[in-house]
């Protein structure tokens, strides 16, 4: 069965940013916010989803994960100001 895998880039309380893939950026957001999700978001909780991006493969979102986590801060918020809403 093929599934979409989003790239999604959050904000975080402390102003860092924290770049991750996942199937559904709601309930990956959800966890981030309840301590569930990565050590980076345990340390520094996110306030939001600045941007997500979809891909037809979880080989296509790594790769992009990788190239969004080179790029530097204003890259990576151009990147999410780039970006369409997610879907409901």
């Amino acid at each position: 069965m093929d599934q979409t895998w989003w790239l999604y880039l959050l904000a975080c309380r402390d102003g860092r940013t924290y770049a991750g893939i996942a199937i559904d950026v709601a309930s990956r957001f959800a966890a981030h916010t309840s301590g569930k999700g990565a050590k980076f978001t345990r340390a520094n909780p996110p306030v939001r989803v600045l941007g997500a991006r979809a891909f037809a493969t979880k080989s296509e979102a790594l790769r992009a994960e990788a190239a969004l986590k080179k790029l530097d801060r204003k890259e990576r918020l151009a990147w999410a100001s780039a970006c369409e809403p997610l879907p409901s």
